[in-house]
């Protein structure tokens, strides 16, 4: 590429020309980036930026071990799954083999919401109930399917409410939600509450809807809600909330999409902190590390209710290019010890982004498992006032420095880290002290 096509206002003008205004772009001063690697990506002048963002590039962006093994099957045959060929089969093992057992059964698709929209035609075939159940703020993918059961999009702008086909509970988070109580200070656990509360609201909301004659045949949830604002749900709500799901008819499905695959470190799937055991659990992005490849894993038990004779056919998913990567992601995850590695990396991230919360007073929460991590600004820690604007001034004073943030939650006032698995010590470290500077600067 020469260097006049990548000259950022020639490229500004030929996106608006050709693509939607719809998509966006981050950052006031849009980045062309042309080159990614382990946790970094690199603009159009070489310049390195740390990737605190990306959890599509889970083991880092263009691993040459992924990379090899899509070359090298690519050279061999990519076509559709009515043929036999054992890399599905080998996929399809290795995948089911990091979770619980009795989910054994798997469908491969392309993306995470390919993977949810499917979850969803396969529980409403199942339960023979369309009414769905979610929670405040949930994001599950982009069909129309997927935005009417995704508050996060149909109650935001643009949007056109909640369909009366679809049930919402209170999110449960420990900070901000309507049973948070005095919450926890920051850089502790106190004072964080109980799931109780939030599971009787979950059954409320699915007995009203029974009572109204909607009963609900599929509760969705993000098994750590991310575009809510990083929400790590109190102890025992996951699993409650399943167990009440199932006692209503529905089936839970653990969206997975953006935590899962060893994200939280301690485990491969985020619900699995919990002791949950969901019926469904859908997968996505981390996957293919960039390749599209997602999937659908259920019990066999759902899986032969769901086959009514109805053919399932997918031109892509499960092709044996998909299957090659996303063993190959498995391989590195494994042999590099990614998941210890994001326990530890995450571990490091929250001491130091603590200290800071003790320091900073726009720092009202720290929480996360392993790599999937949420700081929470506020204008006043008494009343928890968002600080919005603080946190866009952060992103973008952020990028100065060379590194990418983003800010999500309802009011978009959480800084979101979720990294490639292989971020360093020295760039954590990095991370907390560009945090420190700025925050002192414009808080």
């Amino acid at each position: 590429m020469s260097a006049a096509s990548m000259n950022t206002v020639d490229l500004l003008a030929r996106r608006r020309r050709r693509l939607g205004a719809d998509l966006s772009l981050s950052y006031r001063a849009p980045l062309t980036i042309v080159r990614g690697s382990g946790a970094h990506l690199y603009d159009a002048d070489g310049r390195a930026y740390l990737d605190l963002v990306n959890n599509v590039a889970h083991v880092g962006h263009a691993h040459p071990r992924v990379v090899e093994a899509a070359a090298r099957q690519k050279a061999l045959l990519e076509t559709n799954t009515r043929y036999l060929h054992p890399l599905i089969l080998d996929y399809a093992d290795r995948l089911t083999a990091t979770l619980p057992a009795g989910l054994d059964v798997v469908h491969l698709v392309n993306s995470g919401s390919e993977a949810n929209e499917f979850a969803l035609r396969m529980a409403r075939t199942v339960t023979g109930r369309r009414d769905v159940a979610a929670l405040e703020s949930g994001y599950h993918g982009n069909t129309s399917g997927l935005v009417d059961i995704s508050p996060y999009k149909f109650d935001g702008p643009g949007g056109s409410g909640r369909p009366a086909s679809t049930h919402v509970a209170p999110l449960p988070d420990p900070y901000r939600g309507r049973h948070s109580g005095d919450g926890p200070r920051p850089g502790t656990t106190e004072g964080r509450v109980q799931a109780h509360p939030y599971l009787a609201d979950l059954e409320a909301v699915l007995t009203a809807a029974a009572d109204d004659g909607h009963p609900v045949g599929a509760f969705f949830m993000e098994s750590a809600p991310g575009s809510a604002g990083q929400v790590v749900p109190p102890p025992g709500y996951v699993s409650g909330a399943f167990e009440v799901a199932r006692a209503a008819g529905a089936l839970a499905i653990a969206d997975e999409v953006q935590v899962g695959l060893g994200r939280v470190g301690s485990h491969w799937w985020a619900f699995e902190v919990d002791g949950a055991m969901p019926d469904i659990v859908t997968m996505g992005k981390p996957l293919g590390n960039g390749h599209p490849l997602g999937a659908v894993v259920t019990t066999r038990a759902v899986a032969d209710a769901f086959a009514n004779g109805m053919e399932y056919f997918n031109t892509f998913g499960g092709n044996p290019v998909s299957a090659a990567v996303g063993i190959a992601v498995l391989d590195v995850i494994e042999e590099e010890g990614l998941r210890a590695r994001a326990l530890e990396s995450g571990a490091r991230f929250v001491a130091g982004l603590r200290e800071l919360a003790g320091r900073h007073q726009a720092i009202g929460d720290v929480r996360g498992l392993g790599l999937f991590l949420g700081v929470v600004l506020v204008r006043d820690r008494a009343t928890r006032e968002p600080a919005t604007e603080l946190a866009a001034a952060v992103v973008e004073g952020a990028l100065a420095h060379g590194i990418l943030l983003s800010a999500d939650g309802p009011d978009h006032e959480v800084l979101k880290i979720k990294p490639p698995l292989v971020i360093t010590e020295a760039d954590v470290d990095r991370t907390i002290e560009t945090l420190d500077l700025l925050l002192a600067e414009l808080a």
